[in-house]
This record gives structure tokens, C-alpha cells and sequence, in this order.
């Protein structure tokens, strides 16, 4: 019997070495496009997020700052002297017993490790002592920013569970898997690796989960209609008569429109047409060099314009609502302020999601983007053509690092695990590119400029418009949590659109806050108010709270102004506009 366990162990011994010589082989692989990835970076060859030019004229501007003025400085060293203090006490054991409600250090075994809760102790002490220096800087310098944000990426890298040597939940691991889990981290990380060709492109999703047109985005409808930019899908009807006026989704182009259409349980598409809505969607094309010239005049064209030409003729109903999301929002503003200037009075209702029209405090996200940034862009693109879409994905990952980077490296790298499947984290995977003309007029004009708060600042078509001439009832949602479109940057809409507004913060942040649907639990709450005073934070004092989705409130308010019914619209099988192909279409599943 002994001699039979020997030759398992011996032959179990050879596979882990025969294993371990490919993922070396691999690692060389790896290695060397890493190199070749960072050299492209620091020679300017490919774009870069930053630069170390700027980043260190942001720390200078800090240290400058913090010298001028003594008394800031003293202050700050005695708040650092103190979390200093504390750092010195919890190395030797003498912190506090007080539970850790850090996510990072929620294992037992960060307490239960003396070694282990040393290095957390120590840490969370350095990272609070950082935060009460960042906390005192002044607001409203992009320099000022920039140092609290990188800062805080360089504070994050170095907490203690991203290293096995001092995470004692990966180290546990280790030793009950007998290297299993060192071996599979190993490989996630190659697998990573090679997927980014030389750029860490961290799973976050289990990558074959879910598959489009057949877990997500199921509602059943037809491309009816598709040009340069867009496919137009027009859905079944679910309910025996349907509002007369029909309703258009314009989804962001950054990502792909299905984050509408997710499972059936959260797709806001079918939720509408259980409302009774005749519900049409654009879904936007992936761009390729092909697209490099089409601009932001383009998109609103090509894009929504054309599709409301074409629902018209559907249905023969002058009017439409429409709604908006993110980016897709900011263009369906720009569309009224353009319709309002030419004297078309098309739309019936308008609604835009987590959606900025004030670009004077955009958030950290305004790190990102500067003149500089915006050179380097026109430089990167001049030859491609478009913006590639990790570039975004990975600012947005940035802005909730912990969440979206670190906590990754930890479970797949350290411990080697596979991530779970879930269907937002897949869709936020699935990104698009940027056409170069449209991408360089949105940042210079709207996010540099703001140049959509700003009458006669823009001009679409020949035609400079004014956000302030919208007279179309505006049904306006922000989330409280929103790391892309802060609420307060949404919120002087109220202020800034002519006509009657509905303002409403839910919960959450840009994604979850949007497709949080009705559930037995309710997942979030939302605000309303009946008027809207000039601050944010006065409206959110005032605001009454309502539990659950936003979504059976903004029926409503669409219900209110549509009582007219007809008979259930479904796709044609033949004529001008009949089906093309079956939804979701080919221009979401295209790479």
C-alpha cells in the first residue's frame, strides 16, 4: 500500500513539475511583452492615462503649497504625528481591540495572526495618517487632485492582503491546497497577461458565463433599421394594447447597449413593455478605423435623429419619448437644445440617466483629462483611428480601485480562484472603442470647456444651441453613489432645462443604482422633492425617501402623459422597414 501511495505521489509530483515548466514558459512570454507593453507607454508609442511629467508637477505644486504655509504645515504634522503614534503602538501590539470593518481585513485569520494583524494595524494607521494629509488640501485644484488620487492608488497597492507574504487567508490556502492555489493564481495571472497582450487585463467576470442574445439580452425584437453608426431593434409587445406614443432608448456608446436588456429579472426594456410601451433601442456599432471622422454631430444624426424618422414612419405618431444613458444622455440634451433651436417639437418626453450637463466639477474622473491628456489622445488615435477600449475601462476600474482591481488580485492571483459569474461585472467587461473625431470634440467642448451648460457654446449641424431653450418635460435620474456623473454635477439640470422637470436620486451608483429593478427586497431607496432649491445638499435635506426601484415611479410620470392607447405594435415581416435580423443584432456581438 505504501508503495502504491509512493508512485501517486511521485506521478501527482510529475504533473505539478510538468505544469510548473509551461506556466515558466509562459511567464518568459508574458514577461517580455510587459516590456515591450511599458517601452510603447514611456516612448509615447501608446497611449498612457498619465504621465509622469504631469503627475510630479502635481506633487511640486503640493509640496510648494504645503510650504507656504507654516502653520498648515505644523498642523498637519501633529495630525500625522499622532496616526504615527498609533502606527508605532499597533507594530508592538498595543492597538486598539476595536473590530476592523475594512472588507480587505473582514477574514478572522487577519486577527487571529498576531504577524498578520501587526502589518494590517500598521497599515490601516499609515493609510488614515495619508488621509487626514489629502483631507486638508484645498478643493478646486486639478494638481491638488491628482496627488489625493494617485496617492491613494499608491496607498491601496501597498496594503498588506495584496502580497502573500503577509495575507494569512492566501497563505492558509496555500498550505491546505499544497500549492494548488499558488500554481493556479500563477496561471490567472499568465491568462491575464496574454489576454492584454503584455497589459494586465484583470478578469473580473467569469468570461464564459454568459454569452449575449442567449443569457443577456433575451427580450425578443428585431433590427429593423441599421446604418454607419447604429442598429435600430424594435421589440414584441408583451401586453395587448400599448401607449401610443412610442419610446426610444440611447444607450451609451462606451459600453454596449444590453446593460438595458440584462436577465429578464433586471432589464429595464422588458419592464417597459410589461408597462404597455412600444419600445425601439439603438444599439451602437463598435468603431473601427472605418469610423475615425464621424463626430458627436454624427452620432446625433445617424444616431437618434434617424431612428426617430424611422419610428415615425412605424407608427405614425409625430411624437416620441426618448431616453438617454450616461453619454447617451448628454447627446439626447444636446438633441433638444438642437430640435428647441430649429423649431421641431418631436419629442414628447425626454428622460436621461446618470447623466452630467454641469461639467465644472466632474470628479476624480477629471484626473484623467486635461490639454495634455487631450494631445497625447490626438496623437495616439491620429494613426488608428479610435481610442481602444481598455483605456476607459481601466479609468473606470481606477476610480474604485479596491473594488474593481485590488480585490481581484487578491482572490485570483493569491488565492487562485476563479471569479464568479455576474452579469454586470460581464457587461462592464464588454467595451467598446471611441471614434477619434467624436471622442476629441466631447472631451475638448463639453468635458474641458463645458460647453453645454454654456448658451451658443456648441454647435450641431451649423446650429449653436442653448440647453436653456429646452422646453420638453425632463425626467432626470441620478444615483448617490455615482463615480462617473456625480450627482451634484447632474443636479443643475433643475436649473439649466427650460421646461418641467422630475429629479430623482436613487441609490447605489452609476450601474446599480440605474438597473435596480422592483423586488420582493428592495435592494435601494430614492428622493424626490417637489421643488428644487439652487444646492444639492438643500434638496437632499428636503427630499422625500421612497423604498424600493425608481422604476414604477418614472412609469408613472410617463403614464401621466400619455393616455392614449393602441392596439400592440410587433416588428413587420415585410415592407420598408421590415426585420433585418433578430435582436440583440449584429452590432453588439461584433468585436
Amino acid at each position: 500500500m505504501q508503495d502504491d501511495v509512493t508512485s501517486a505521489e511521485k506521478t501527482e509530483i510529475a504533473k505539478q513539475t510538468e505544469r510548473l515548466a509551461r506556466l515558466t514558459n509562459r511567464a518568459m512570454i508574458a514577461s517580455a511583452q510587459m516590456q515591450g507593453h511599458a517601452v510603447a507607454q514611456a516612448s509615447g508609442a501608446e497611449y498612457a492615462l498619465m504621465d509622469a511629467g504631469t503627475l510630479a508637477k502635481a506633487y511640486g505644486t503640493f509640496w510648494t503649497d504645503m510650504m507656504s504655509d507654516p502653520s498648515k504645515l505644523m498642523d498637519i504634522q501633529k495630525t500625522v504625528g499622532t496616526e504615527m503614534m498609533a502606527a508605532w503602538q499597533a507594530m508592538f501590539g498595543m492597538g486598539s481591540d476595536e473590530p476592523v470593518k475594512d472588507k480587505r481585513f473582514k477574514d478572522q485569520s487577519w486577527s487571529d495572526d498576531p504577524v498578520s494583524r501587526s502589518y494590517r494595524d500598521v497599515f490601516l494607521a499609515f493609510e488614515r495618517a495619508t488621509d487626514g494629509l489629502l483631507d486638508r488640501l484645498p478643493d478646486g485644484s486639478k494638481d491638488h487632485m491628482r496627488v489625493s488620487f494617485y496617492t491613494r492608488q499608491m496607498m491601496s497597492a501597498m496594503s498588506p492582503s495584496n502580497y502573500l507574504a503577509t495575507n494569512p487567508a492566501a497563505r492558509k490556502e496555500l498550505m491546505q491546497t499544497k500549492g494548488e492555489s499558488l500554481l493556479a493564481g500563477l496561471e490567472n495571472l499568465l491568462t491575464d497577461l496574454e489576454r492584454g497582450e503584455g497589459r494586465l487585463d484583470i478578469a473580473t467576470n467569469d468570461e464564459h458565463a454568459f454569452e449575449v442574445g442567449v443569457d443577456l439580452a433575451t427580450t425578443k425584437g428585431e433590427v429593423i433599421f441599421q446604418n454607419d453608426l447604429m442598429q435600430l431593434i424594435q421589440y414584441y409587445p408583451t401586453t395587448k394594447e400599448q401607449h401610443a406614443t412610442p419610446i426610444l432608448f440611447v444607450p451609451s456608446w462606451i459600453n454596449k447597449f444590453y446593460i438595458l436588456d440584462m436577465k429578464p429579472e433586471n432589464s429595464l426594456i422588458r419592464f417597459m413593455l410589461d408597462q404597455g410601451h412600444s419600445v425601439f433601442v439603438v444599439s451602437w456599432v463598435n468603431p473601427t478605423r472605418d469610423h475615425a471622422d464621424k463626430d458627436f454631430a454624427d452620432y446625433m444624426t445617424e444616431g437618434p435623429l434617424a431612428a426617430l424618422d424611422v419610428i415615425r414612419d412605424i407608427t405614425g405618431e409625430e411624437k416620441a419619448n426618448v431616453l438617454g444613458f450616461c453619454i447617451g444622455g448628454i447627446l439626447v440634451t444636446a438633441m433638444l437644445a438642437y430640435l428647441a433651436e430649429i423649431g421641431d417639437d418631436r419629442i414628447a418626453s425626454a428622460t436621461t440617466l446618470a447623466t452630467m450637463v454641469d461639467f465644472e466639477n466632474v470628479g476624480e474622473i477629471g484626473v484623467f483629462v486635461d490639454d495634455d491628456r487631450l494631445e497625447s489622445m490626438r496623437h495616439h488615435m491620429a494613426e488608428k483611428g479610435y481610442l481602444d477600449a481598455h483605456h476607459l475601462q481601466d479609468m473606470f476600474s481606477m476610480l474604485r480601485e479596491k473594488d474593481l482591481i485590488w480585490s481581484f488580485v487578491e482572490s485570483n492571483y493569491l488565492r487562485g480562484q476563479k471569479p464568479r459569474a455576474f452579469d454586470l461585472l460581464s457587461w462592464n467587461s464588454d467595451s467598446t472603442r471611441l471614434p477619434s473625431a467624436m471622442l476629441l470634440w466631447y472631451l475638448e467642448e463639453v468635458y474641458l470647456q463645458n460647453g453645454l451648460r454654456k448658451p451658443d457654446a456648441l454647435e450641431l449641424k451649423g446650429v449653436k444651441i442653448d440647453i436653456t431653450k429646452i422646453k420638453t418635460p425632463c425626467f432626470i435620474l441620478a444615483t448617490q453613489l455615482d463615480h462617473i456623473a456625480p450627482w451634484r454635477s447632474v443636479y443643475p439640470a433643475t436649473d439649466f432645462l427650460g421646461g418641467e422637470v422630475e429629479f430623482v436620486l436613487g441609490g447605489s451608483g452609476h450601474i446599480a443604482g440605474v438597473i435596480n429593478p422592483p423586488t420582493e427586497r428592495p435592494k435601494y431607496n430614492y428622493l424626490t422633492s417637489a421643488t428644487y432649491p439652487a444646492s444639492p445638499d438643500e434638496f437632499e435635506a428636503q427630499a422625500e425617501v421612497h423604498e424600493g426601484s425608481w422604476w414604477p415611479h418614472w412609469a408613472r410620470w410617463l403614464d401621466a402623459r400619455d393616455s392614449k392607447t393602441v392596439p400592440a405594435r410587433k416588428p413587420a415581416k415585410k415592407g420598408k422597414y421590415k426585420a433585418i435580423e433578430a435582436a440583440p443584432g449584429s452590432y453588439v456581438t461584433a468585436d
